[in-house]
């Protein structure tokens, strides 16, 4: 795998299909990108574990859930974007969306099969969000036609803050 080539911004996307095994490319893809921006930002090791278990927890929700009743070659997008002392990890879905203030927290000391995630994410980052987003989509084939149609997808967006001083 290839180093990925970043902006100023540092700004990057991988798409893969909507399959568990998908899961060892992103993470090995998050680990290079993780080890290239630590050069200029050392606090992305501190909190490497972190951001690794919060987007392996997306990327899963988004298979398990979200793309449930999607054949396996539906794409799922990442975008990282590092901007100074903020890390943001976007991960795009196209299933149908849902609520996460209608999930019920877990009542500690109580065991359950699933229903943690949302929970968790929320606990390994500064901020999580879910909503439902307008995109263009990115025509690959350079033969068909230049318009981009419109589609709606889904967008949990999981943010990290440096915690310098």
């Amino acid at each position: 795998m290839s180093r990925p080539k970043l902006n100023m911004i540092e700004e990057t996307h991988l798409r893969v299909h909507s399959r568990l095994e998908e899961l060892v490319a992103v993470q090995t893809w998050f680990r290079a990108l993780v080890s290239q921006l630590a050069e200029k930002s050392p606090w992305l090791d501190d909190c490497f574990d972190q951001l690794n278990l919060a987007l392996a927890e997306g990327f899963t929700n988004a298979v398990r859930h979200a793309h449930a009743n999607l054949p396996g070659n539906t794409p799922i997008d990442i975008e990282l974007e590092l901007q100074h002392r903020q890390l943001e990890i976007r991960i795009f879905d196209q299933g149908e969306p849902f609520d996460p203030n209608s999930l019920s927290e877990p009542k500690p000391g109580t065991l359950r099969e699933g229903g943690y995630g949302w929970f968790l994410l929320r606990r390994l980052a500064d901020q999580v969000t879910y909503n439902r987003v307008l995109s263009k989509t990115v025509n690959s084939d350079p033969e068909q036609s230049s318009t981009h149609p419109v589609k709606q997808r889904n967008c949990l967006r999981i943010v990290k803050t440096a915690n310098i001083m």
